[in-house]
């Protein structure tokens, strides 16, 4: 774990999040189950970075949870550009929806409600962009699923790749979640078609480039 010191240093030297992340971020925290799904504002803010030097057209976001995640990766969109999210949960859908539209982006952001591992069958690519933060059991299930709907030179971002460093200790992988994270991240070092590294951000950012 990073020493708290060290993290009060990064938020003090991120660019502070605009108003409503800010807002959504704590009525994320006050009205929400499992706050800590949420992104938050030094993850946020790395997130919003690399939509904007991607520029992406088309992304793909895997678990929605508040919509954190969606209105800071389509911060970098081309004009024209649509971002797909979706999100398991239907209680979640009218909060997602009053902070896009809050957020401005209720013409570029889709919100669909529903199995992912069923919905993510039936989009069509190629994206430019994918973010992977829903069940991590299925993680890998998510990439083979969508890898092909990526374009050559496309990324894909998969939170929790470190799992609260349960993925060092063998004594986990009896836990379904830590077993998937585990299995995608053995998967994705030995797949010859992406290049990849494991940044150690807030709980672990895999990031895939795919050749």
């Amino acid at each position: 774990m990073i020493d708290k010191r060290i993290e009060e240093y990064i938020e003090q030297h991120t660019t502070q999040e605009d108003e409503v992340l800010y807002e959504l971020n704590r009525q994320t925290h006050l009205k929400a189950t499992k706050p800590r799904m949420l992104s938050g504002h030094i993850q946020g803010a790395y997130l919003k970075m690399v939509s904007h030097m991607i520029q992406p057209q088309k992304v793909l976001e895997i678990g929605t949870y508040t919509g954190y995640s969606a209105i800071c990766l389509a911060a970098g969109l081309q004009n024209g550009g649509k971002l797909i999210t979706l999100e398991m949960e239907p209680e979640l859908e009218d909060f997602i929806k009053h902070y896009v539209k809050k957020a401005g982006l209720q013409s570029v952001i889709k919100l669909m409600i529903g199995d992912a591992l069923d919905l993510t069958k039936n989009l069509e690519g190629p994206f430019d962009l994918v973010f992977i933060d829903a069940e991590k059991k299925d993680y890998l299930t998510y990439y083979k699923t969508v890898k092909p709907k990526l374009r050559s030179g496309g990324f894909i971002l998969a939170d929790n790749a470190l799992w609260d460093g349960k993925v060092i200790d063998a004594s986990e992988l009896d836990d379904p979640e830590t077993a998937g994270i585990v299995a995608f991240n053995n998967y994705v070092q030995n797949d010859p078609e992406v290049e990849n590294v494991l940044l150690p951000l807030r709980d672990g950012l895999m990031l895939l480039r795919k050749l």
